[in-house]
């Protein structure tokens, strides 16, 4: 009896397998039994010749060959992904559905204001946004799960077009009694011998809190890295360490009043560069390009706010 031929259906049930490690939840993820999951990576390793997938009792593991498999897979899918968005590219207006990936430094504190640009002015366009880290964003965009990202630059890899947003200023946060706090402008010697509240390594935010402790004689506190903007700045309230934010974060979520307080540093401006990237092989780059045009311009209307 002759074996069926690979269908993209079996490429993407490994995808989401290599990806969560097990088969329920790679069933769960891509919405089928797990039996009929289970059924079709077997008629795909029939169908090869090799073991995909080392079977455990809770988990599934990539063999070596696996291993190469899924990245080709990978490849495939993301090209089919291009060639249906080719055929949505509207040059006269944003439709359709994009998957975007946002740094969760950012999202929350920027894409209320875009989901409500585009609702009121691209009624045919479906955005889906998740959250993740700067390096599986980047991963998933490569895979196919995401069309375009939203991540702090620079980003690594020839097979994406970046398109820069915006540069975002990142300013010193400190428990609202902090003596620091009495001048609006901290001055780089005072901070030497303060602790510097951080995030995990996986932000790119965390390489340049590291550079201003460096800088300046202030000791990283690792023992404290937080796992969200919303953590760290919690623990600069509570007089744990100072803590780098950046400003649509402070805009949208510190008060006058607030437990804690924001200032610059004397000579110091920080920055952090943000961008949209996008597969270099998408169909749809004139969208992406409207898109970036839109978050860069409600980016702008958050700033003159004041």
């Amino acid at each position: 009896m002759a074996v069926p031929n690979i269908t993209l259906r079996q490429l993407h049930y490994l995808v989401a397998l290599a990806e969560t490690g097990h088969f329920r939840r790679a069933a769960e993820r891509v919405g089928v039994a797990q039996p009929s999951l289970s059924a079709q990576i077997a008629q795909l390793e029939t169908r090869l010749g090799v073991r995909i997938v080392e079977r455990g009792t809770t988990t599934a593991t990539l063999t070596p060959m696996g291993r190469d498999i899924v990245q080709r897979a990978q490849a495939i899918l993301a090209d089919v992904a291009a060639l249906e968005e080719s055929a949505l590219d509207d040059p006269m207006g944003l439709s359709g559905t994009i998957r975007l990936g946002v740094s969760p430094t950012l999202g929350p504190y920027l894409m209320p204001r875009v989901v409500a640009r585009l609702h009121r002015d691209h009624r045919a366009l479906r955005l889906h946004v998740r959250e993740g880290a700067p390096d599986d964003l980047l991963r998933d965009l490569a895979a196919g799960t995401h069309d375009a990202v939203l991540v702090q630059m620079p980003v690594i890899g020839r097979e994406f077009t970046v398109e820069r947003l915006f540069r975002e200023e990142l300013l010193l946060a400190m428990a609202a009694d902090d003596p620091l706090g009495d001048a609006q402008m901290i001055d780089p010697a005072a901070l030497a011998g303060r602790g510097l509240l951080t995030l995990s390594p996986h932000y790119k935010m965390t390489e340049q809190i590291v550079t201003l402790g460096e800088a300046v004689g202030a000791p990283v506190l690792r023992a404290y890295e937080g796992t969200s903007l919303d953590a760290i700045r919690q623990m600069a309230g509570l007089g744990m360490g100072l803590a780098l934010l950046p400003s649509l974060y402070i805009r949208s979520e510190i008060r006058d009043g607030d437990d804690v307080i924001v200032r610059s540093v004397r000579g110091k401006p920080m920055y952090r560069e943000l961008a949209m990237a996008w597969r270099r092989r998408a169909g749809r780059a004139s969208a992406y390009h409207q898109l970036a045009d839109i978050v860069r311009d409600v980016e702008r209307s958050i700033l003159s706010i004041g």
